[in-house]
Formats: C-alpha cells, structure tokens, sequence
C-alpha cells in the first residue's frame, strides 16, 4: 500500500481570511490532481501567524469559522483528500480560543486538534491568546493512523509519546516556526528527538512569508522511523512538497526529494529578502526610499531592496552635509548605477547652516558637540519622510544591531523611517554579508553590487571632521560579540568579563546597551535574524537601575 501526503508550504496574511482560505482550496486541488490523499497546512495557516490580539475579538473568530466552513464546501468534490487545516477556534466555556488542526473531509470537519504546548517566550505569546489542548488526535488516511501535532507539541516530550500510545503510527506536524540563523537545521533535529522518542516517522508542514518583523523560511521536511531526512521543500519560497508513504512489513517507509539546505549566509540573505519584499507588498507601499550615504550599511541595504523589490521600486537619495568625503559620493553613486535605482542627491549644508544660524543665540558660549551631528541627521531624516509623505514610498532605515545596541543612532534622523531592514544584524555581519553578496547573485540582479572600497573603508557617520566610528565604539569585533553574549544569551557582566574581554569594554558596552532602551523602543521593526532581536524579543525597562 503507498499513498502521498502533500505539504502546502504557503505564504498567508494575516487577516486575509478569503485570500488564505482560497490559497489552501488551491493547494488542495492541486495535492488531489497529483494524487495526494492527505494536504496538510501550516499552524493558523486560515487567519495567518500571528494574529496577536485579532484573536481576542469576537468577530474575528466568526469570520474565522465562516472561512473553515467555506474550504470545507470548496473542497467537498475532492474525493478521497484529507485536508488538515491550521485555525482558531473558539473553546467551549473559555474566553480564549485553540490554536486548532482540525481534518477536513468530503466536506465536513471529521476531527480536531487542540494544540497542548503553548509557548511563552521569545516571540511567542500564545498563553495570552490560547487555551491548552489535553486529548491527542489519530485519524486514518487510507488504513495509516495519523498523529496530529501543532509546533510546539513537537518540541516537548509527550505529545507525540501520546499520540503512539492512541494508535499513531505516523506524526503529522504542522508549523509556523519563526525563523532565526540556523534553525531549520534545529527543527530537524528536534524532531529527531520525537522520531526517537515514538518509533514513528514526521511528515513536518511548515509556513513561508515575512509577518511584521516575523520571516517564515519553509523547509518543510519529512523525517524516515530511523531519525534520516527523506524529503525537504525548498527554502524561502512557496512549495507544495510530495512525500511517498509505503507499508512494508508492518513500518512505513518514506520518500521524497530532499532539497540541500542553503549556506548560512545565504539564508540570512532569503531571510532579508522576503522580509523587505512581503513588508512592502502586503502593506501595499510603491516602493521604498532610502539615504544612500557611500558607506556600508546603506549599500547593504540597497543590495537586499534591489533583491527584494526591483531596481525599479528602490529610490536612494544622497544628502551630503558640510563633512561628506568625496569619495562617499563617489562610492554612493557608483553603488545606484550599478543596481539601476533611481539616485539623486539633495545638499544638507543649505538647512544645516539655517538650523544653526536660529539655535545661535540659544548656543552662544558653547562648543559644537553631537547636538550639531545630530542636527544633520534630523534634517535628512525629515527629507526622507517629506518625499515618503509626497509620492508614497515606505523610509527603510540602515542602522544595524551594534548601533541599535549601543545607541549609536539618532532619534528622528537615521532612525526615522517605516521599515529597519539590518537592525539585527551585527556589524561584522554586515560586512560578511556584504561580501557574501558580492561573490553570489541569487536573485539575478547583478554581481558585485557594493564597490569594493565601501567594503574596506572604515565606517564612519560623517557628521564631523575625521570622524570614525572606532573613535566612539570598541572595535567591532569586541563590541559584537559582548552584544551577543549579553543581550541574546543573557550572560552577566561578570561572565563576559571571566571570558576573556576587557572589563572596561564590557561595562562601556553594557551600560550603552541599558541606557539606551528608550531609543530602541521608537525605532521601527525590522526583519528578525537572531535568536533575540530588540523586538519582540526584549522587554526590557526604560526606567531601570539594574546593571549587572
């Protein structure tokens, strides 16, 4: 006996009921005009992850319902298909809902999952929107008993355990599993764990598509009773993955293609790409709009918006101040004609002079300090956002981790904008990205995008004579790695001390990352890299005396 199971590896909105509703019909006649008898869909793939607090209004819900009965009716002539189906549910006598699968068959809901897991950190919020599950699910698909789980169920011992022990002979796993560096390879092996812990083999359907500052990579897989993977969908793109389920001697044996995991690097790069591309076309933006200055986070995120968007939707604007090298103008414009964006460039010095000449009375007496550096980002934040506010285009903004760390930005000037498309990528990945990209082209849109000397030029923001950034930072290498060990691994200022850093580097990085909270808060969100990115990740206190 052999019969497939398709993954509809899909990418859904968040609230575009109709839309996600008809994209699952679609895939579903699809895995039934290729012989599929079991579809399964992505974790809430019907309202889209994560809905945060839609999930807590009524009408919400009813709409919700109104689009699981709508797949069930359109469905209804696909003889022999099983459909799992990711959505909301309302509990019965509870004022929260399930994070539901529920099996979908010859047009009725045959059976329904309540996820029993409900994560709590990172990212995860769930407890605030669901009610736990307690019962496993098992249902049949052409004589294999099934075991539902949802996500996080697969990654805590026991509910698959019960799922065996209710008959399972076959775990079907359905995601949204936010992606971070590495993590297709830790969900494979995490759900090697469950394979070990049952016996039995995974069918793992995951999401795809970028939600806010969420990025959902794909990599659907399937895992063999032996632990092995025997089938993995493509990365980063929509994909309807095939798995083959044999009967022999008592076991199942699975078979499909299994696609070869991209590099880390470019991974990261996918992740950056889809992000930027389903933040501007879900909301609907023309286009995006950035200050290209000539050094190597701007260019950097020029290259992922040409990637992203087209060269044709990307508008770059350089607006050198009284202190911009030549050179930088140089590089900027070389960086814009080799990409094809648009490129102008607008003078500063004219509104620097006028912005001091009104602040001279009130300055009078004092020397000129990261006020007046600060006066020059301002103005070009407000140029940017007049031509957003006039033709439409969305301010992506260029600071990276270290600087959002560190508070090595300004308020209303280089934070400014409606999209942070590096701000959690370190600066020394920033430049490994960056050469990254210039030895691969895996959009076609051109090789060697970045000139090589905003590569190898020191960074500098260019808001006073000679200036660098390692005047005011350790060096990055330094700087990076205390930013990881405290702010995503949580490790003490004693810890890092003992690990080799210097102390005083250490207490300069940490308290720059403590005082600093206030800025990251009104900065915009931007594509999540890390384990722990300032977003949703960090909730850390404004007001706190807490240093250690």
């Amino acid at each position: 006996m052999t019969f497939s199971i398709c993954t509809a590896q899909r990418n859904f909105v968040v609230g575009d009921l109709p839309g996600n509703a008809q994209k699952i019909i679609d895939a579903a006649r699809a895995a039934h005009a290729a012989g599929a008898r079991l579809l399964l869909t992505p974790e809430l793939a019907l309202c889209g992850y994560a809905a945060e607090d839609l999930l807590l209004r009524p009408a919400f819900l009813d709409a919700c319902e109104q689009a699981l009965h709508t797949v069930a009716r359109e469905t209804a002539d696909l003889t022999g298909l099983a459909i799992v189906l990711g959505h909301p549910r309302r509990a019965a006598g509870e004022r929260l809902c399930h994070n539901a699968a529920s099996v979908l068959r010859h047009g009725v809901v045959e059976a329904s999952y309540a996820k029993q897991a409900l994560p709590n950190y990172a990212v995860f919020d769930e407890q605030r929107y669901f009610t736990p599950g307690a019962a496993p699910c098992v249902f049949e698909v052409d004589g294999v008993r099934v075991g539902l789980l949802v996500c996080e169920d697969a990654w805590l011992p026991g509910p698959a355990r019960q799922a065996a022990q209710a008959g399972a002979q076959l775990l079907a796993v359905i995601n949204a599993s936010p992606f971070h560096g590495d993590k297709p390879g830790v969900r494979e092996a995490m759900l090697r764990e469950r394979v070990q812990e049952t016996g039995l083999p995974v069918v793992y359907a995951h999401m795809v598509g970028g939600q806010d500052e969420l990025v959902f990579d794909g990599h659907s897989f399937a895992l063999g009773a032996d632990g092995a993977v025997v089938a993995r969908a493509a990365g980063f793109e929509e994909s309807l993955m095939s798995v083959q389920v044999t009967a022999q001697a008592g076991a199942l044996a699975l078979q499909g293609e299994v696609l070869p995991l991209a590099s880390a690097h470019e991974q990261l790069w996918r992740a950056l790409v889809l992000g930027v591309r389903d933040y501007v076309g879900k909301n609907r933006f023309p286009g995006v709009l950035l200050g290209l200055s000539g050094g190597i986070d701007s260019a950097l995120v020029l290259a992922i918006a040409v990637d992203a968007l087209g060269a044709d939707k990307v508008r770059t604007v350089m607006m050198p101040s009284p202190y911009t090298a030549d050179i930088s103008w140089i590089d900027a414009r070389d960086m814009a004609a080799r990409v094809g964006a648009a490129y102008e460039e607008i003078s500063i010095v004219p509104q620097f002079e006028a912005f001091k000449a009104a602040l001279a009375a009130d300055f009078a007496g004092r020397a000129e300090d990261t006020t007046e550096e600060n006066l020059q980002a301002r103005i070009r934040g407000t140029l940017l956002m007049a031509l957003s506010n006039k033709f439409g285009a969305l301010v992506v903004t260029t600071g990276n981790k270290s600087e959002m760390a560190t508070g090595y930005c300004t308020l209303y000037g280089d934070m400014a904008g409606g999209f942070a498309v590096i701000k959690d990528l370190v600066k020394t990945q920033v430049f490994a990205l960056a050469n990254w990209r210039n030895a691969h082209d895996p959009f076609g849109t051109g090789s060697n995008p970045i000139p090589e000397r905003i590569i190898t030029r020191p960074p500098s923001a260019e808001l006073r004579p000679d200036q660098k950034d390692q005047d005011s930072l350790p060096p990055y290498e330094v700087l990076d790695a205390i930013v990881e060990r405290y702010m995503e691994n949580d490790e003490s200022v004693q810890d890092i001390v003992a690990a080799g850093f210097a102390a005083a580097d250490v207490e300069r990085v940490t308290r720059l990352i403590q005082i600093n909270e206030h800025k990251r808060r009104q900065a915009p969100i931007g594509v999540r890299l890390t384990r722990r990115s300032f977003g949703k990740d960090w909730r850390y206190p404004i007001t706190n005396k807490f240093r250690a």
